[in-house]
């Protein structure tokens, strides 16, 4: 297969990005790899749709190099015309609406993007998460209003206060007691689109939040996040500490058969909207965050399992291609 892979900056590449994971794992199983920037993609004057891509043919020997290779980019650079791809992975954050616009062009000329443009509109928006009936998640309010925000507040002893559109834990905040609450909205509202997410705190955090790997459907790994000292996000970018699972406390069969739940709970949700792959977020048994835009999370749940697991994402992009979910299938209620 050709695979493309849209990233937000070459420069910023690491081996245990999740990108680097499934690229090596594409090239490792005999397939080509072209690395596309935001930048990089023209329509010729005849309508043809390219672009100027990192290219890779054969494995590169590790991620260290190939991510090294791609960040000094050290890589033959090639015009691809998109047409000629077998896949598209939209791996960018933010997915700017010019990117969303060049991949909806490159659905149209039958290549097949993952996960779809019109699906990340909706799934990447944390408001998608509270609305989906049979998921297990905190008491959660989605809004633009402060007294609104004000009677949450009061309703519960804490709350997390973040953006609706934000990753990487910038922008979030803890309350108790509704103090700090109007400065916690205004920093939500200045990394986000302006809605703020209000979840009640689950005490549970104090023993790490889970990243679970979903796959179409399967659960494919995981691993624990724990908080660093005096930090109450779990977010490896603010302190956070990577763990396998089985360290967690007082992990049971129980708990696994609750994660295995979740999945199964969140699978016709996802595949509704023509979701590949996702990253969902646990704390207990309540999910806090489903990711689709960049999900990641291949390298500590590889690490902790022992064994790759992007190879097994590589399997699955060589199944028959899906057709990409219409716009109505998005209506309320389509199942």
């Amino acid at each position: 297969m050709r695979i493309g892979i849209v990233i937000s900056n070459a420069a910023t590449t690491s081996p245990t990005h999740s990108t680097v994971h499934i690229a090596q794992a594409a090239l490792e199983a005999g397939h080509s790899v072209r690395f596309i920037e935001p930048w990089d993609f023209e329509i010729s004057p005849d309508g043809r749709l390219w672009a100027r891509a990192h290219c890779f043919d054969a494995p590169t020997g590790s991620r260290d190099e190939l991510a090294s290779r791609l960040a000094l980019r050290q890589t033959e650079r090639l015009t691809v015309e998109i047409r000629l791809l077998d896949r598209l992975l939209l791996r960018a954050n933010p997915l700017h609406e010019a990117i969303q616009s060049i991949a909806r062009l490159a659905q149209a000329e039958g290549v097949p993007v993952l996960n779809p443009p019109e699906a990340l509109i909706h799934c990447s928006h944390k408001g998608w998460l509270a609305t989906l009936p049979g998921v297990p998640r905190p008491e959660t309010l989605i809004t633009r209003s402060r007294a609104a925000a004000e009677r949450f507040s009061a309703s519960v002893d804490a709350a997390v206060v973040k953006p609706a559109r934000a990753c990487g834990g910038k922008g979030v905040s803890l309350i108790r007691g509704g103090r700090g609450l109007q400065e916690a909205i205004s920093l939500a509202q200045r990394v986000g689109d302006g809605y703020i997410v209000m979840q009640r705190y689950l005490p549970e955090a104090a023993l790490g939040e889970k990243r679970l790997l979903w796959l179409d459907g399967a659960l494919i790994g995981g691993y624990l996040r724990q908080r660093a000292p005096g930090e109450f996000r779990h977010n490896l970018k603010a302190g956070g500490t990577p763990a396998a699972l089985q360290t967690s406390r007082d992990r049971t069969l129980q708990d696994q058969v609750q994660e295995q739940q979740i999945i199964d709970t969140l699978t016709p949700h996802l595949r509704r909207y023509g979701i590949w792959f996702a990253g969902v977020d646990v704390i207990g048994d309540q999910v806090v965050e489903v990711n689709v835009l960049n999900p990641g999370g291949l390298h500590w749940s590889s690490v902790f399992a022992g064994a790759a697991l992007a190879p097994l994402l590589i399997d699955h992009l060589q199944r028959p291609a899906p057709s990409p979910p219409g716009l109505s299938s998005f209506s309320t209620g389509a199942q």
